[in-house]
């Protein structure tokens, strides 16, 4: 496993989605869950420690609502932690990104954007962590930003076609 993912809720696996069908673009080898920081503390602590054990690069968390589960596994590890505030609730997703955004001086989290975007967001990131010690994620990330721009300079091309 190069990259543990995990989630709060089962609801949040939209989110997930992002980042798996990323991962399986690239090759990285991941390990999803569900699992919270304040209903299953020790299984959180638990799948830390197997994703140190096997050689993880990094660790992505999505939570949503107080988004306590990127804080809590950055205080059990010395690996990066990506951390996705996800959307929902009373404040919708307002509560998760202050909660993910504003760690304590000392246990830091990567905090990207929420929704999809968020978890799309942090496959990028955990893959260009990867792609440090493997030259073939390198060149798939740099393949995937050709296609971005290719895309963007499609969709200008056909938004000033016949206005010449």
């Amino acid at each position: 496993m190069e990259v543990l993912v995990l989630f709060g809720s089962e609801s949040d696996m939209e989110v997930g989605a992002e980042i798996v069908k990323l991962f399986d673009a690239f090759g990285i080898r991941h390990a999803l869950h569900i699992a919270s920081a304040h209903r299953t503390p020790e299984k959180v602590g638990r799948l830390v420690k197997k994703a140190e054990k096997e050689g993880a690069k990094a660790i992505i968390a999505g939570a949503g609502l107080s988004a306590h589960l990127a804080g809590v596994v950055a205080s059990k590890t010395l690996l990066p932690v990506i951390g996705i505030p996800v959307a929902g609730g009373p404040l919708n997703g307002l509560d998760a990104l202050l909660s993910t955004v504003n760690m304590p001086g000392g246990v830091p989290v990567a905090t990207v954007s929420m929704g999809k975007a968020g978890g799309k967001n942090a496959a990028l990131l955990a893959a260009r962590i990867i792609a440090l010690a493997r030259p073939d994620v390198l060149k798939k990330l740099e393949s995937y930003r050709d296609e971005q721009a290719r895309a963007v300079e499609e969709a200008d091309k056909r938004i000033n076609a016949g206005r010449r």
